[in-house]
């Protein structure tokens, strides 16, 4: 009874359902080495992250290890400029002392020095002047070539003449002009005559070593209106007097190309103190007194002389005048044509020609300024 219950337990199982049930366990088995798979890709994925973690920690750690070290050095060199600027702050109040000490040491031995100074002060510097030719000649016997007024001897060669306008514009377009056909009395009869500038070499810089006079004293600021004999009479009469600060006069001379006077003593002692006090009050007539001013006068020798060139702006030089006829004559028809605006001419001041084979020496002094 019992076996025959055991063989229908068994036959309960069909092989359809263990068919089934195998497939169920295949495809378990399949999803289990998909798991298995994912699992794997998960843990590689893992073990990647934690190896990255790790390289950024001590990548992290050495970059922040970096830059501290950096941040030291950049404190570091902060640090030795900010001493650095201390030192200069330092050194440039110890230099700023310094030269207000200096300044003060220059201004008391300015001081210090002004009186000699102010009697050694000579100016080196000759002011440029312009001068014209106004008509006058010289011997050559008694030639200078410069002084102070100015006045310049101006060689001509023969067969040339010297022309001087009113108009410095006159004389520049009859030297662009350059060559002039010069109508004699015959119509038919023409001279080419050529105009050049007049050049020549002026002093522009002065050195001299100079020493102040113990005997003498220079007086300017003279009143104008006083004959010379007069003048000098009263200064000498003012000056040898001791209440005056004065003492005996051994001479007194006037500088005529200045206007001042140069009075000089018997004694050493008397131009230094009337130097000093340098304003002195002079009576000319009783009740009338003139304030003079005195100051050193100073001995000297040129030591160093500059020139420059120097041209004539004026005056103009014809050249190639041949004589053909009587100088006087020829003379007169050059100024007649350059008088004539027709000819590029205008307003003649002084007119001189210089024959051929003659040798002639014209003056040339300052240019006093026009008038208006």
């Amino acid at each position: 009874m019992s076996k025959m219950a055991s063989d229908e337990d068994f036959s309960l199982v069909s092989e359809d359902e263990i068919e089934k049930i195998m497939q169920q366990v295949k495809s378990c088995e399949k999803e289990y080495e998909i798991l298995m798979k994912d699992q794997k890709i998960l843990a590689d994925s893992r073990d990647s992250n934690r190896h990255f973690i790790q390289e950024f920690t001590v990548r992290s750690t050495d970059l922040r290890k970096s830059l501290e070290d950096e941040q030291r050095k950049q404190d570091e060199i902060v640090d030795k400029e900010l001493g650095k600027q201390t030192d200069l702050r330092e050194q440039q109040q110890k230099l700023m002392k310094e030269i207000m000490r200096m300044e003060e040491e220059v201004k008391r031995v300015e001081q210090k020095n002004y009186n000699l100074r102010q009697q050694t002060q000579v100016t080196t510097a000759v002011p440029e002047k312009k001068v014209v030719f106004n008509g006058v000649t010289a011997e050559g016997a008694k030639a200078l070539s410069f002084d102070m007024k100015p006045r310049i001897l101006f060689p001509m060669e023969g067969g040339t003449a010297l022309i001087t306008f009113e108009e410095e514009e006159v004389a520049q377009k009859v030297l662009s002009l350059k060559t002039h056909q010069v109508q004699l009395g015959d119509r038919s009869v023409f001279i080419t005559v050529e105009a050049r500038p007049v050049q020549f070499l002026m002093p522009c810089y002065v050195e001299m070593d100079t020493q102040v006079c113990p005997r003498r004293i220079l007086v300017s600021s003279l009143p104008k209106k006083e004959s010379e004999e007069r003048l000098l009479d009263k200064l000498e009469i003012h000056f040898s007097k001791k209440k005056n600060g004065g003492g005996e006069v051994d001479c007194v001379d006037m500088l005529h190309d200045s206007g001042n006077v140069v009075i000089a003593f018997i004694d050493n002692n008397i131009a230094k103190d009337l130097t000093d006090k340098q304003d002195h009050e002079v009576e000319m007539e009783k009740g009338r007194r003139h304030k003079v001013k005195v100051t050193p006068f100073l001995n000297g020798d040129i030591t160093e002389l500059k020139t420059s060139e120097s041209v004539c702006i004026r005056t103009v030089l014809l050249s190639g005048i041949p004589a053909i006829t009587e100088p006087d004559n020829l003379q007169d028809l050059l100024e007649i044509h350059f008088q004539k605006t027709a000819h590029g001419g205008g307003e003649v001041d002084a007119i001189v020609y210089n024959p051929v084979g003659q040798d002639m020496l014209a003056v040339f002094e300052e240019d006093s300024p026009k008038e208006s």
